[in-house]
């Protein structure tokens, strides 16, 4: 996720912030914060994620609450809706693209 509102083309920049989540339905109870930071480490986080075809997610309110949780810790409660939704997406584009593949 990125809290930056440019389109496709990222800029460096102080200000940019990039959080990672991960979630292992079998392992975790909810997203895990697996990588986070500002500038040219947030640059980094969202090259890599465009890299390997990962979506990116636009938010700078919950960039910005996520980016306050301790690294390889689950996201708290009171985000549980709010990263529900973004899953919901996610979920959603997958099985869009599973369609596509096998018509």
């Amino acid at each position: 996720m990125r809290s930056n509102s440019e389109a496709e083309t990222p800029k460096a920049s102080p200000r940019r912030k990039a959080v990672a989540l991960r979630y292992d339905r079998l392992k975790d109870p909810a997203p895990r914060v697996v990588a986070k930071g500002r500038g040219k480490i947030a640059e980094q986080i969202i090259e890599i994620a465009q890299r390997h075809g990962i979506p990116i997610q636009e938010d700078a309110d919950l960039v910005e609450a996520l980016a306050g949780i301790e690294l390889d810790q689950v996201i708290p409660p009171a985000l549980y809706q709010a990263v529900a939704e973004i899953l919901a997406f996610l979920y959603r584009l997958n099985a869009q693209g599973r369609r596509r593949e096998f018509p």
